[in-house]
């Protein structure tokens, strides 16, 4: 199988079917956290290190969700279906969020000593599991809805989701590694997760194709706003604890690589 422009191509030249191509490429942007995942876990890479990358992933998240999704919301659906989509969001991941934190999740990010380990809170690896899980569904959706129109994916959003998702996985995984957490849950539940997003994307292009625009682009924005939402509480504290002054200046550089991609890829 290839991948020509913006499509997977069988050999033969047969395309593959939307749906299964918004599949593919929510799995290729998930599997950026099994080789984030496998870095926090065998690298033991310093903390500082950790944080910078994780800086540079937020830089680019904050660009894609200004420039790919509420732009694009607004186009489709004007100030009030993206306003309503973003605060929406932005409350739902927050009560999730708080439900979740109470049950072991609350570092879930976090490179350090801060996750607890099972021993520490029973059912605490479930909560981790649903919280990632949590955090990575509002990008696969987007991705999905992103090939509604003309049924071609937005290959900036693929790319910084992928380049976000890489130091989600290796903050995450160095702290499930420093948790006491084997290699058989830290990879089993990477590898699942990327799989669930794939199904997440194809879900996103078949469910949200039935839709009006307003609808569509209120569904953009409730991901956007979940996402930024998602930044503030796990990986901007990852981010600042570790590097501290360079925090900003990583995170600026990911947010103009993003910016610059978009804009290139418009020319």
């Amino acid at each position: 199988m290839l991948a020509k422009g913006s499509h997977f191509i069988l050999q033969g030249g047969y395309m593959v079917p939307v749906w299964l191509e918004a599949g593919l490429w929510g799995t290729v942007a998930g599997l950026a956290l099994v080789l984030g995942a496998a870095a926090g876990f065998y690298l033991r890479l310093p903390q500082r290190v950790i944080a910078g990358v994780t800086a540079f992933g937020s830089g680019v998240l904050i660009s894609a969700l200004a420039f790919e999704m509420m732009d694009k919301a607004y186009e489709r659906g004007g100030i009030g279906a993206t306003a309503g989509g973003f605060l929406g969001g932005a409350i739902v991941y927050t009560g999730a969020n708080w439900w979740l934190s109470r049950k072991g999740a609350k570092h879930r990010k976090r490179s350090g000593n801060q996750q607890v380990s099972e021993e520490e809170h029973g059912g605490s690896g479930l909560a981790i599991a649903v919280g990632s899980a949590l955090d990575g569904i509002p990008e696969s959706i987007l991705i999905g809805t992103s090939m509604l129109q003309g049924g071609v994916v937005s290959l900036v959003a693929v790319t910084a989701i992928f380049l976000s998702n890489i130091p989600e996985g290796l903050s995450s995984a160095a702290g499930m590694r420093l948790a006491g957490r084997s290699a058989r849950y830290v990879f089993s539940l990477w590898g699942g997760l990327a799989v669930l997003l794939g199904v997440a994307a194809a879900a996103g292009y078949v469910i949200f194709g039935m839709f009006s625009p307003p609808v569509i682009a209120a569904t953009t924005a409730v991901a956007a706003g979940a996402i930024l939402t998602m930044l503030v509480d796990t990986m901007i504290p990852e981010a600042f604890e570790g590097s501290h002054t360079f925090a900003g200046l990583i995170t600026v550089l990911g947010f103009l690589a993003a910016f610059a991609l978009s804009k290139l890829a418009g020319e």
